[in-house]
């Protein structure tokens, strides 16, 4: 797979680290209660279409990276900079 990094261009997959859905960028409150933070920790989504993932550009400019991408299809549809768009 290759991902277009918006500030070095279109890399290798193996460049990057994959951190998980971009949902994990909503944290629970500190004082949210335990199930919600179980929640958060410990229960994803599996889904088979279109998702949201965190990359980071590890081999590269060190870049976080918010992927769109088709599970089924492996089509990715947009690589954004974090702080270019809100990934929740």
């Amino acid at each position: 797979m290759r991902l277009t990094c918006p500030l070095c261009g279109e890399r290798d997959s193996r460049e990057f680290y994959y951190q998980g859905a971009a949902s994990m960028l909503n944290r629970p409150p500190a004082d949210a209660a335990g199930q919600e933070w179980h929640s958060y920790m410990h229960l994803r989504d599996n889904p088979a279409g279109e998702v949201r993932d965190l990359w980071y550009h590890q081999d590269g400019c060190g870049s976080w990276l918010v992927v769109s991408r088709n599970t089924v299809t492996h089509h990715i549809s947009s690589v954004d900079l974090i702080g270019a768009q809100n990934a929740g």
